[in-house]
């Protein structure tokens, strides 16, 4: 199946005091329609910024983004509106990423105004059934943000992401802001959406488990880089990278009898605008061997389409 966003050595500098900072740097992956592909790693790492990269609310520095098998890394004007279309956010605060001034019907409605392609009658009936499909009551059609809670505000913001049928969302951490019984909702709202649209998602979160139970594939970034990427069941059964072995066995146990080794990083994550040479994370790993201080690894694929970035995996 061809995937329906395809990124090839995307890479995202930001010019600092200190120097470039290398905040997306040399990714790539692809992601089939209908999958979500849940990306993990420490704050600071690059997740959002990749996710923005892609839909072009960053334009990047290098590298290729691909939608539909079509590049669009450099599209502009009329094309980037069209584009945009077909690429939608759900931001991670759901205060902070909607209008104060808006009313939840002016907040759904104003994509449907913008894109020009809709009669008036055929906009009042959109925002309804919008706000029918994500669970908002009628009730609430004339309140405000500070009027809602957290769920229901990032209700608002799922339907204005999906008021133009996307193709592809970015979901920003869009349930780390929630109460843990909202966060729930929130996830099997975005299931059920993705099963009746045919929703492609790249899921961006801190919550492993949520990463777990929503994601068909899994990539795990570290300064910017892809470090790890393959089957959701192969990451989490059989993760490689030492830096996946350190940042799973983070992950709480339900059952309290059952005794996990936790692996604690030494240091500090090195500053993205003066990355180390060699292997990035080489300089926290227990594993680390000579070459990984001068020389970069190569993407290995050790089968399956799991593929781990580390000299432990180079060929003997």
């Amino acid at each position: 199946m061809e995937p329906i966003i395809e990124v090839k050595g995307l890479k995202k500098y930001f010019q600092t005091p200190r120097g470039l900072l290398h905040a997306v740097d040399d990714v790539t992956f692809s992601i089939e329609r209908g999958k979500t592909l849940g990306v993990v790693g420490e704050s600071g790492c690059g997740k959002s910024t990749l996710g923005r990269t892609i839909i072009h609310l960053l334009e990047s520095t290098g590298g290729q983004i691909f939608l539909e098998g079509k590049d669009i890394t450099n599209v502009k004007g009329k094309e980037l509106k069209q584009v945009r279309e077909k690429m939608q956010i759900i931001f991670q605060d759901p205060y902070s990423s909607l209008d104060p001034r808006k009313s939840v019907d002016a907040t759904i409605r104003e994509p449907l105004v913008v894109s020009g392609r809709y009669k008036k009658n055929e906009i009042d009936d959109a925002t309804r059934e919008l706000m029918e499909f994500v669970g908002i009551d009628e009730r609430l059609r004339m309140s405000y943000p500070h009027e809602l809670d957290g769920g229901r505000r990032q209700r608002v913001g799922i339907a204005r992401a999906l008021a133009l049928n996307p193709d592809f969302v970015v979901c920003d951490e869009p349930v780390s802001a929630l109460d843990v019984s909202i966060q729930a909702q929130i996830i099997n709202l975005l299931r059920d959406l993705q099963k009746e649209r045919g929703l492609t998602y790249l899921f961006i979160s801190h919550d492993l488990s949520v990463v777990e139970h929503i994601s068909d594939t899994v990539g795990v970034m570290y300064l910017g880089g892809m470090v790890e990427s393959g089957e959701t069941a192969d990451i989490f059964g059989n993760p490689l990278h030492p830096y996946t072995k350190a940042l799973f066995s983070a992950i709480p146990m339900p059952d309290p009898d059952v005794r996990k080794e936790r692996i604690l990083l030494k240091g500090d994550i090195p500053s993205p605008a003066n990355p180390p040479a060699g292997c990035k994370f080489h300089t926290r790993c227990s594993e680390c061997m000579e070459i990984c201080k001068h020389e970069e690894p190569q993407v290995k694929d050790v089968g399956n389409g799991h593929k781990v970035k580390c000299h432990l995996y180079d060929e003997k």
